[in-house]
């Protein structure tokens, strides 16, 4: 078996509809389910990155406000997942101010020599990475830039 791509994540969250007004107003998810005309088994939404790549990317699955929360600290489970939102710094910077704009918790940044990040959580704890490639830094000949020291990063 040969891996092709990563396919899509799916997050259990308390309130769908708060996770999915996160994901498309704040982060631009395009929702594809539910529609207003399809009934949906279970409390879920889906979402499909703007660029249309596959049939989804995301996956909310409402599990309800008594869910216990996702752990601070080390533990065993995804850390965080990474979202390319541009090419340059000041993509960034843009999506900084409307992160703060939309009262959405920062909690880091990040130089990680082959990207620059930002990092938040969503509205039940769970934390995404934002990030940009940086420009003419060559990761495929040299894979060792991914091992860098991290560095905070100012934007």
């Amino acid at each position: 078996m040969k891996v092709q791509e990563l396919g899509h994540i799916v997050l259990y969250v308390r309130n769908v509809e708060r996770s999915a007004r996160f994901y498309r107003d704040v982060l631009g998810w395009r929702q594809i389910l539910p529609h207003e005309k399809d009934g949906m088994a279970f409390p879920a939404a889906a979402f499909s990155a703007p660029s249309g790549r596959t049939h989804h990317e995301l996956l909310l699955i409402e599990v309800g406000n008594d869910a216990a929360p996702v752990p601070h600290g080390p533990r065993i489970g995804m850390y965080h997942f990474g979202l390319k939102i541009g090419d340059s710094d000041d993509d960034l910077r843009e999506a900084l101010g409307q992160l703060e704009e939309a009262g959405a918790t920062v909690v880091g940044a990040s130089d990680h020599t082959v990207t620059h990040s930002l990092y938040i959580e969503d509205p039940d704890g769970n934390e995404i990475e934002l990030y940009v490639d940086v420009p003419g830094v060559d990761w495929v000949a040299h894979p060792e830039l991914l091992a860098s020291p991290i560095r905070p990063l100012r934007l």
